[in-house]
């Protein structure tokens, strides 16, 4: 991975869905097959075993295959293109996370997405001596993954300003939904360090005060227009980026008309790419919620087949 300081958590980030058989193990072929599309598709990086990846109901061993084969495809594609591999390896166990993150350095991942721990809810001290824990014992650089509606706790800009501090910190997933405190990093980050948006609505947002790029949902559907409106940003044309935002901000919205990725998988699997599988305690997406989301994809043009679908 390039030096921290040339930036290089740029574009847009895929948060991978995990395709499951009907037998409800990890569907490996529609997996490889999503993975191609993506990079195909024009997406800079690939995210998997995060929230959307339904990562909570992920063995271990699942984790470990699914980053290997993200890599694999990363490494391999038809295009030649280079895609960065941010893979999931947070949890509320600092060293289960340093065995995690030590295991996808081993597979060839680029960084590790590290979520803030869940259910123990550190304090602010507490959550400082976790990231620089994994960051000192992971073996690869750290994206910070600030998320406090699934979380119950918040990595105040103080504190994400400390730990921006540490060499081998080197990004923020910010999807606290606070302006101040989004605005607050990005004006007193230091160099090198990136600010990624954690929610697709915010995507613009975040670019307008100089952030970096997201680690998306919607991209799992629409690979190639979120990374040009982050291109977009990136290079001035603000009227691109905003013609995109608004164009899909309906699609941004219905993949959260109940918890993700209930809605992104239904989605994903009306485009042909997946089977639309959950694992419990989550549920396939309901009616009325499932019609709403379907007249979203119509209207935005994605419900026609698709090149490289996984069935």
């Amino acid at each position: 991975m390039p030096e921290p300081a040339e930036r290089t958590l740029r574009g847009a980030f895929t948060a991978l869905v995990t395709p499951f058989a009907a037998d409800g193990t990890v569907d490996e072929r529609a997996f490889r097959a999503f993975v191609d599309w993506q990079i195909a598709g024009g997406i800079d990086g690939l995210v998997p075993c995060g929230t959307t990846g339904e990562s909570p109901t992920l063995s271990s061993a699942e984790k470990d295959a699914l980053i290997e084969w993200t890599v694999e495809g990363a490494r391999t594609h038809a295009s030649g293109r280079r895609v960065t591999v941010i893979a999931g390896t947070g949890t509320n166990d600092t060293a289960a996370s340093i065995a995690a993150t030590r295991r996808a350095a081993a597979l060839g991942a680029d960084a590790a997405l590290v979520v803030t721990p869940y259910y123990n809810r550190p304090d602010q001290r507490m959550l400082e001596a976790h990231y620089r824990a994994i960051a000192d014992e992971g073996g690869l650089p750290v994206v910070v993954y600030n998320v406090p509606s699934r979380t119950g706790t918040n990595v105040e800009a103080a504190t994400l300003l400390r730990l921006a501090e540490h060499p081998r910190i080197v990004a923020v997933k910010e999807a606290s939904a606070n302006l101040e405190q989004i605005a607050t990093i990005l004006r007193n980050r230091p160099p090198g360090f990136s600010v990624l948006a954690g929610d697709d609505s915010w995507t613009l947002m975040v670019l307008a005060h100089g952030g970096d790029g997201v680690i998306s949902v919607c991209s799992n559907e629409i690979p190639g227009p979120m990374a040009a409106l982050c291109a977009a940003a990136r290079a001035g044309d603000w009227d691109g980026a905003r013609g995109l935002h608004e164009r899909y901000l309906p699609l941004f919205k219905a993949n959260f008309v109940t918890v993700n990725p209930v809605p992104v998988k239904a989605a994903v699997a009306a485009m042909g790419l997946i089977e639309d599988r959950v694992r419990l305690p989550l549920l396939p997406l309901a009616e009325p919620q499932r019609s709403q989301l379907m007249d979203v994809l119509q209207e935005a043009g994605l419900l026609a087949p698709v090149a490289g679908a996984a069935r």
